[in-house]
């Protein structure tokens, strides 16, 4: 088949590569979003898919909205078969869905229909999932709600963050996204209706989310830390000033400790919780380098009244 690659962060790399590896098929150009600022100096960047189609010699194209008259137009005249999606970030009208014959097919990164939306990894790992998963699915104009070609499972391990469990989701989907590309052109798959029970939503996780609330129980503090990492960045405050925080651990022992209390040792930072203390592992102080939670203890030189906030 004829295929436009929608899709914009390196989550979409696995997949791309896959389609442009596959025999069967031909990328024939990528949509992807502007290019934007990234990094300390703020540069302009394209996206790694641009990055990776422009290393393939393969056209691409940036619609403000995927919706301008241009883009339409343009592809329009490319003449897809299909349009797989892998994390594009831009909604689609009805006139640009309506272009391939095949339309346009999603790889998402949850068992549809739980955690419909922006952030599906991270709920699954805020919410404490055992089993998450992906689906390629046909787009429809209601959020994720189109009907289901494929699935495949993945055990959200205990000590998973976000970013550790979408790269394997990323890698194994990108095996299921070709495989349906090939189902579809062969007649052989039918997309089937989500059920109507068991929708949840996975709104995108912003900044203020993402501030550890030790009021909260143990678990909770943990699934938190490992579900805003590595964005949109877990984070505390200690002595008024923003302290960011890598993956914790709950504590094998310790004496009981009030919310936010901290006690350190020669080898472990411990902080209290609504339950029973966690472990730092990595912190990050305002305008500082990472460094482990035992070398940063050492430095502040914790006092009693000391407590993360």
């Amino acid at each position: 088949m004829r295929l436009v690659f929608a899709g914009t962060p390196e989550t979409a790399l696995p997949s791309l590569r896959a389609l442009l590896d596959s025999p069967r098929h031909e990328v024939v150009a990528v949509v992807t979003r502007p290019d934007a600022q990234s990094g300390r100096g703020r540069k302009v960047h394209p996206s790694p898919v641009a990055q990776l189609a422009e290393e393939a010699g393969i056209e691409v194209l940036r619609p403000a909205k995927a919706g301008d008259p241009e883009f339409l137009a343009r592809l329009t005249e490319l003449a897809p078969d299909c349009c797989p999606v892998v994390a594009y970030g831009a909604l689609l009208p009805q006139s640009a869905l309506d272009i391939p014959r095949f339309g346009w097919i999603n790889l998402h990164f949850s068992l549809l229909p739980a955690w419909r939306g922006a952030a599906p990894v991270q709920h699954s790992v805020l919410h404490g999932d055992e089993i998450t998963g992906a689906c390629t699915f046909q787009i429809v104009k209601e959020l994720d709600a189109g009907p289901v070609y494929g699935v495949l499972t993945e055990a959200v391990r205990p000590d998973d963050t976000s970013g550790a469990l979408l790269e394997r989701l990323a890698q194994s989907g990108a095996g299921l996204l070709a495989a349906t590309l090939d189902g579809v052109e062969d007649g052989a798959l039918e997309a089937r209706p989500q059920p109507l029970d068991g929708v949840s939503y996975a709104a995108k996780l912003t900044v203020d989310d993402a501030r550890v609330d030790w009021s909260a129980p143990a678990m909770r503090v943990d699934r938190l830390v490992r579900a805003c990492t590595p964005a949109p960045g877990p984070w505390t405050e200690f002595r008024g000033q923003r302290v960011k925080l890598g993956p914790v651990r709950l504590a094998p022992e310790g004496g009981p400790l009030a919310p936010g209390e901290v006690s350190a040792s020669k080898t472990a930072v411990l902080v209290g919780t609504a339950t029973h203390p966690v472990e730092l592992g990595e912190v990050q102080p305002q305008g500082k380098r990472l460094m482990s939670a035992v070398d940063w203890a050492r430095g502040v030189r914790l006092t009693a009244e000391d407590r993360l906030v």
